[in-house]
């Protein structure tokens, strides 16, 4: 009986010599379009798939491979009797090798095409039947769906492919498929929910957390590239793990801003915070490193404007691992070109976040929805005799909203346009008072504003904050202790707030 191969690739790295070595061994080689063009045009022997079928290519080449003499011949059981006459009933020719890559879906997207040519073009039918076909039937047919493969496989189909190694291809040919219908799937929810359930590599890391580990980003599959995935890194050695997770933590938080604010961070928290009312750049990333002068170095930065030449002229004063802005100006990138080391990432969508969240555990990935909950004053309840003066709730609003990017559990201290203290990270609440406090020294805790990302479970946090001169509070509220927390509150003459919504951040 004829040995038949199928072949059938948008990706034609190596098949031109895969479909040699096979004709060599005695294959019939059955290909499609651009993929049979390829070959003749090399000079390998191809038979039409039309040939085979003894049905024409319809409707632009959207139906060619689905019929019963591909698919049969792919899917029927060598060892099944019936299988075999109903091979020979229908003049059907096995096939035991079939070759197939997907339209690449991610690049039509990227390529910004219109619906229907990114439909047309990147939504293949035909070949995931084929590849999963192959896959199922891999105790008797060998699928190739990667080009880096075909080598090696096709040395070893000359002797006889093992059972193991096929099984190891439809793992990959599944995963092939799987992938490629994540993207899809991702590209018709749009910008609607942006589930991230596909990946694609994006561009390797200097190292992972620590140098002896290995790293990678990766992006969500089928979405058009937007933040880290569209960045332009324009000055500077590659990033590493910890230098996107603290660049993610600080674009986070700038990006939450309308007013012109600038975010310095330190291990994923926020140590220094400021806005600018009159749009000052350099002004607003002065106020946020002193915020806490020696945590910020070697910190990462984010402004949310672009950065100037002036800004610029302050960022160089220190040491800084990264800053991340939409733009740099001309004068900036100048001023900046000397501090070698210093990564500066551009972000031409910088205001555009993710709708999920995904963090991976042992045997698999939690998916969560992004925390989009917005400060509204109107929502907010005042719990306390004494309600927040008007000059306050500015300062309350911007340690509420750090409060919200920092890690559990966390107490942010701000004054006027300034954060001051950050208490993060800490296993009791009380601790993280504390922190802050010693972080913002007494004069600027004096009169300050504190958030909390989660309620108080006891009055000891209140104590402290208002020992130090804090003069209001936010936070959730939600304690079976509450009404302990807000007389304590009274009683200490500090003004407290609840919102009704919890911030942890792990």
């Amino acid at each position: 009986m004829r040995r038949r191969a199928v072949l059938s690739v948008s990706d034609k790295r190596g098949i031109v010599e895969l479909a040699r070595r096979l004709s060599r061994v005695g294959f019939e080689i059955v290909s499609t379009g651009g993929t049979a063009r390829a070959l003749r045009d090399a000079g390998v022997g191809v038979v039409d798939v039309a040939d085979v079928t003894g049905f024409p290519e319809m409707m632009d080449g959207r139906v060619k491979t689905l019929h019963p003499k591909v698919h049969a011949g792919i899917l029927a059981r060598r060892d099944h009797v019936r299988d075999r006459a109903a091979l020979e009933k229908n003049e059907i020719v096995p096939i035991d090798v079939v070759v197939v890559n997907l339209y690449p879906f991610e690049a039509t997207v990227d390529a910004g095409h219109s619906e229907a040519e990114t439909i047309e073009h990147g939504v293949d039918i035909g070949g995931p039947s084929m590849v999963r076909a192959a896959a199922k039937n891999f105790f008797d047919v060998v699928v190739l769906v990667d080009p880096d493969d075909y080598e090696e496989v096709g040395r070893e189909i000359e002797v006889g492919t093992t059972l193991l190694r096929r099984r190891q291809l439809a793992a990959k040919a599944f995963d092939h498929t799987a992938r490629t219908d994540a993207a899809i799937a991702n590209w018709f929810r749009g910008d609607v929910s942006e589930s991230p359930y596909g990946t694609r590599e994006a561009f390797p890391l200097r190292y992972g957390e620590n140098p002896h580990q290995e790293a990678r980003f990766v992006r969500a599959a089928g979405l058009r590239p937007h933040g880290f995935a569209a960045s332009n890194i324009i000055q500077g050695k590659a990033l590493s793990y910890n230098n996107l997770l603290d660049a993610d933590a600080a674009l986070r938080l700038a990006r939450d801003f309308d007013l012109c604010a600038a975010v310095v961070v330190k291990h994923t928290n926020p140590c220094g915070v400021a806005v600018s009312r009159a749009g000052d750049v350099a002004a607003a990333y002065r106020a946020a490193r002193e915020g806490d002068p020696v945590s910020a170095f070697g910190g990462v930065v984010a402004l949310n404007r672009a950065v100037d030449a002036a800004a610029a002229a302050c960022l160089a004063e220190t040491f800084l691992e990264v800053v991340v802005a939409p733009s740099f100006e001309a004068g900036a990138r100048e001023r900046l070109a000397a501090k070698k080391n210093l990564r500066l990432v551009e972000l031409p969508d910088f205001a555009r976040g993710d709708a999920w969240e995904l963090r991976s555990v042992t045997g698999g990935v939690l998916v969560m929805e992004a925390d989009s909950a917005k400060w509204s004053r109107n929502a907010l309840r005042v719990v306390t005799k004494r309600s927040p003066e008007e000059v306050d709730w500015g300062a309350l609003e911007l340690a509420w909203r750090t409060a919200r990017v920092a890690k559990s559990n966390a107490i942010v201290l701000a004054n006027g346009d300034s954060v001051v203290g950050v208490g993060a990270g800490q296993m009791s609440r009380v601790d993280s008072c504390r922190i802050a406090v010693e972080k913002a020294g007494a004069e600027r805790a004096r009169h300050a504003a504190a958030a909390s990302d989660a309620f108080f479970p006891f009055p000891d946090g209140v104590e402290v904050l208002a020992k130090s001169g804090v003069g209001t509070v936010v936070q959730p509220g939600g304690s079976v202790k509450d009404d302990e927390v807000v007389a304590a509150a009274d009683a200490l003459g500090i003004a407290m707030v609840f919102t009704g919504t919890r911030h942890f951040r792990h």
